[in-house]
């Protein structure tokens, strides 16, 4: 089997931590989008809905200054731990990290002058509850940014999956395949629906894109940041069985296209949602 099939890990692993760091190769340009999305004032409250290890977060609690406060939340220890070790390394004295769910936050209400969330609400268990929560604990008129990439994110690499699961007649992986994307990436209507019936008013919606360029397929799959966070999810829509095949036709044909185009590239859409509480 190919290795980057075999490849495993656990989130606990107190060694990926530090590595994983290069996450922000990832999350930046949601991020830099966030970042030039929210309003700095003096001396409010601020909550990073899905820190994990610590961006945007430690970068707004610098950015504001010590008359602001911000607070990260996020259920992943061993990522807050390695947040709490950059805010005391940096001496940073006005941001903090809490452990907790985005639906069940330990705030009172109407606590928080400005709310983010970058690439952070999609991930979460329950939307609808998680954007209640933000709501209850945000001030009137407090702002609200969140970034997401949406359902078309890699469309390039799910075209050519999709299309050697119809010739291999796994429709129902095909049904799995689109599940596991409604899943994770919601389309902007129902988000912004969500938003709404949450009781934000939506000032403005910023599309953008990123891509992400490989040789080609062969390489896109053994890179560190398809394997640890991609793969995973796209080995859950198969049975062990037909695994390797798939998983060679497809990067067979994405290594065609590649040659064909001179690289693989997959791109990224995004949206910054810029609301208020209304």
């Amino acid at each position: 089997m190919k290795n980057y099939l075999h490849h495993t890990f656990s989130m606990a692993d107190k060694e990926l931590i530090p590595v994983i760091d290069e996450l922000p190769l990832w999350s930046a340009p949601f991020g830099m989008k966030l970042l030039d999305t929210i309003k700095l004032k003096k001396e409010i409250s601020v909550l990073d809905v899905g820190c994990g290890l610590g961006f945007p977060m430690i970068e707004i609690a610098q950015r504001l200054g010590a008359s602001s406060k911000v607070i990260g939340i996020d259920p992943w220890r061993e990522a807050i731990e390695r947040c709490e070790q950059k805010i005391r390394k940096y001496n940073i004295t006005n941001a903090k990290v809490i452990e907790c769910l985005a639906e069940h936050m330990p705030f009172e209400n109407n606590y928080f002058d400005l709310t983010v969330s970058n690439n952070g609400i999609n991930n979460v268990q329950d939307m609808k509850k998680s954007l209640s929560e933000c709501r209850r604990v945000s001030k009137p008129g407090a702002q609200f940014v969140l970034t997401m990439n949406s359902e078309e994110t890699m469309i390039e690499f799910y075209d050519v999956f999709e299309e050697v699961l119809k010739t291999e007649g796994l429709n129902n992986e095909i049904l799995k395949m689109k599940n596991q994307i409604y899943d994770k990436r919601k389309p902007l209507e129902e988000v912004n629906t969500l938003l709404v019936n949450s009781g934000f008013k939506i000032l403005r919606i910023i599309n953008d894109s990123f891509s992400m360029n490989f040789l080609d397929g062969t390489a896109m799959f053994n890179h560190s940041l398809i394997k640890y966070w991609f793969i995973g999810g796209w080995k859950d829509i198969l049975e062990y069985n037909n695994m390797e095949e798939v998983f060679e036709h497809t990067e067979n044909k994405l290594n065609e296209m590649a040659l064909q185009k001179g690289e693989l590239q997959l791109t990224i859409p995004f949206f910054t949602i810029d609301c208020i509480k209304d």
